[in-house]
């Protein structure tokens, strides 16, 4: 039996953490989440997806603000005598105090085919970039960013329409498999972490709010990878009449017109002119609405 501590926070890890407290091998002794926040337009406080489990399960839960400098949660943590911890979209730094406490290793969950994409949005730069390929990997934790040794990977091909939430969700799908398999095979010696080769080296980095309005002088393979990259979180958007229309699905289109001008309205949505081709805005969110066809939004501007 592998004993653990699982870290973790939102819902992408939630299948992890299920998946090994199920597994015959694997022994989960605390869970570790990030303290109970305001969400919503209630504000209301809210726990994390990996709290509600634990609790009913009636697993151990520690909330550190910030584990580096909480010695108390370390030293108990210690008194669990973990083989490993397990960090899957936890949300804060370890340090070194915290990677020593397991008796093997700390494992990170990384969604992104290491060296490619380390940081903090790997999923969502992926497809803003146009990429074909991504994945996930295991990686030995350090105390750089993403930099450790790899156990394992494996490949996701991205389609043209596939969005960050449904990235998300295949990632959360295949990473459970590949967590329990890095940390078997680490016990029983039958993986040889990989030092991550220098060369493709690049940084997902956090979004900024520039990046997510749109700049109709791009093209529109661009405006439509943006679209699907950060598909309601937050949503690229426009400004229309003072107001945020936020754009939720797009196609592109093989016909030339000015920047940013609305070339035709029809049944299948607004077309808009880009620095190379067209986009047709097929569904947004206006400012204080909900979803909508593009095309009623556009017809109720008339009324």
């Amino acid at each position: 039996m592998i004993n653990i501590v699982f870290f973790g926070t939102p819902k992408i890890a939630l299948n992890s953490l299920e998946y090994l407290y199920n597994s015959k091998d694997i022994n989960v002794l605390a869970v570790v989440t990030q303290p109970d926040k305001p969400s919503g337009r209630g504000h209301k406080i809210s726990m994390s997806p990996i709290k509600e489990f634990a609790i009913a399960k009636e697993i151990p839960v520690f909330q550190p603000k910030s584990i580096r400098k909480e010695p108390d949660i370390q030293d108990k943590l210690k008194k669990l005598n973990p083989d490993f911890f397990v960090t899957f979209a936890f949300g804060q730094i370890l340090s070194q105090e915290v990677l020593d406490i397991p008796k093997y290793e700390t494992i990170n969950l990384h969604a992104s085919l290491l060296p490619k994409y380390r940081g903090a949005n790997p999923i969502q730069r992926a497809i803003i970039n146009g990429d074909k390929q991504t994945g996930i990997c295991t990686m030995i934790t350090e105390l750089g960013l993403d930099c450790g040794d790899v156990c394992l990977k494996e490949v996701i091909d991205i389609t043209d329409k596939m969005t960050c939430v449904d990235l998300f969700d295949i990632i959360s799908e295949k990473s459970p498999a590949l967590i329990e398999k890095t940390l078997t095979g680490l016990l029983n010696n039958t993986i040889i972490p990989q030092k991550q080769c220098e060369e493709g080296i690049c940084m997902a980095n956090k979004l900024t709010k520039e990046e997510t309005q749109i700049d109709w002088n791009k093209s529109a393979d661009e405006i439509h990878n943006l679209v699907r990259g950060i598909y309601k979180f937050p949503s690229a958007y426009f400004m229309h009449n003072g107001k945020i229309i936020k754009v939720l699905e797009t196609i592109v289109v093989k016909e030339s017109g000015k920047c940013g001008e609305f070339m035709r309205i029809s049944k299948d949505g607004i077309l808009v002119g880009c620095g190379k081709d067209s986009i047709l805005l097929v569904k947004v969110k206006p400012e204080g609405k909900g979803e909508m066809f593009a095309r009623d939004w556009a017809n109720g501007l008339h009324k």
